[in-house]
């Protein structure tokens, strides 16, 4: 094989290796920008999905807005007009309590007294709950210590209340802390009525977004023969409708646990 063959099969090597080397770059080339296409891509997905996003918590917030403001209104309403007639009947009853000479009369006028009394609690716990100022941890506490005070201090129950933790700003749903107020007063009624008690204990947990009442006493404890009365399916199901627990037990007494997720 001459010299001139030779040169031949070298530049055809040579030719063969360019044009491999640029088929590899232009293959890289594409790669990259296909790679980079969908990057762009993807880039501008997440951004219409964040802008979509966006747009969904803009027309929630204004949808809370909406809703805060009406129940605004309607606790303005409740006050005004609901809590004027209230107080005109206590009022007019009082009046006809003074002037009334019939012992059975009175006794009547009393229990009206006693109903209207009864209302106005009632009341104020509805305009508490409506009150969008009062979706704050610190505010449930704050009206449950009032609440359990004024319910217990007529009573023999002693009663003893613990706050581990608990930050008053962090936030709670008016319908958390209105369920949370009705178990509340629910284990008061039956720790007066059957626990035969003369201690309670009321203690407020919290931890990171987990936030625990427990309600403890000294009494009796609970009928193992009807244990699910007395309220506590009630309970069960109220904390349920929550995503949260109800637990209880009868050691030394009647302990219920209550936990949510803030």
């Amino acid at each position: 094989m001459n010299n001139e063959n030779l040169n031949e099969i070298k530049l055809t090597y040579i030719i063969i290796t360019i044009v491999m080397l640029f088929f590899v770059v232009f293959i890289i080339f594409v790669v990259l920008m296909y790679n980079r296409r969908q990057l762009l891509y993807i880039k501008e997905k997440q951004l219409k999905e964040s802008e979509h996003q966006n747009q969904l918590l803009q027309k929630e917030l204004e949808k809370q807005k909406l809703i805060e403001q009406e129940r605004e209104r309607i606790s303005h309403d409740m006050h005004d007009d609901l809590g004027a007639g209230i107080s005109a009947l206590k009022l007019q009853a009082e009046f006809l309590k003074q002037k009334a000479n019939d012992g059975e009369l009175k006794n009547d006028i009393e229990e009206l007294l006693k109903t209207s009394e009864e209302m106005n609690l009632s009341m104020r716990e509805m305009l508490w709950n409506l009150n969008s100022g009062n979706d704050t941890l610190g505010s449930f506490i704050d009206y449950s210590k009032i609440y359990a005070h004024n319910f217990l201090k007529k009573t023999k129950i002693w009663l003893i209340i613990e706050n581990e933790n608990a930050i008053p700003e962090t936030t709670i749903s008016a319908e958390q802390r209105r369920n949370l107020f009705l178990c509340l007063k629910e284990a008061l009624n039956n720790a007066y009525k059957h626990s035969k008690a003369d201690q309670l204990k009321l203690s407020f947990i919290q931890n990171d977004k987990e936030f625990k009442m427990e309600i403890s006493d000294n009494g009796i404890g609970i009928d193992h023969e009807n244990p699910e009365g007395n309220g506590l399916r009630n309970m069960k199901r109220r904390m349920l409708e929550q995503n949260g627990q109800c637990e209880v037990t009868t050691e030394n007494g009647t302990h219920l646990f209550f936990r949510i997720d803030l």
